[in-house]
């Protein structure tokens, strides 16, 4: 994966619109609806939201955002990789640049909402690996059984 770009994107291509129609549609195969916080296309166009996908030449593997919760913090959003390239550090890369992009803004703390069930497993060891940690719900999540909350703290405090 030497020649793994990420790069902004306007949520415009048919590739990146597949990739969000599949994480949408797989998110209400394996989650209650009442529990489903993935963003759809629409959604993930709001001007609070920087979206990147990770290509190699011209094949789509990932996607993930960052959504701005205010001038000190994000969210983690949207993170998915396409079910070819799995089990390749995509995500982890995906997630790296989200992490540097919060630090280049100077956010204090970054923050994601991921599923509690099984499936949801290796998104959160990838998280944890990241340095996240467990937290409750934050900004407008409530508490869910099927939700698991964790946050990353970016700017040691003086």
């Amino acid at each position: 994966m030497s020649r793994l770009q990420i790069r902004s994107d306007d949520l415009t291509g048919k590739k990146i619109a597949d990739l969000l129609r599949e994480h949408i549609e797989n998110m209400h195969e394996i989650t209650p609806p009442e529990s489903v916080h993935a963003l759809d296309l629409e959604a993930l166009q709001s001007p609070d939201i920087t979206f990147w996908t990770a290509w190699e030449g011209s094949e789509l593997l990932g996607c993930g955002a960052l959504k701005e919760l205010d001038s000190r913090s994000g969210e983690v959003k949207s993170m998915r990789t396409a079910k070819a390239h799995r089990r390749r550090g995509v995500a982890s890369k995906i997630l790296d640049h989200i992490i540097k992009e919060a630090e280049r803004r100077a956010y204090d703390r970054l923050y994601l909402e991921t599923g509690a069930i099984p499936e949801f497993a290796p998104a959160r060891a990838l998280y944890i690996r990241h340095g996240f940690e467990y937290r409750g719900p934050f900004a407008d999540y409530i508490d869910d059984p099927n939700s698991v909350f964790m946050t990353l703290a970016l700017l040691d405090l003086l």
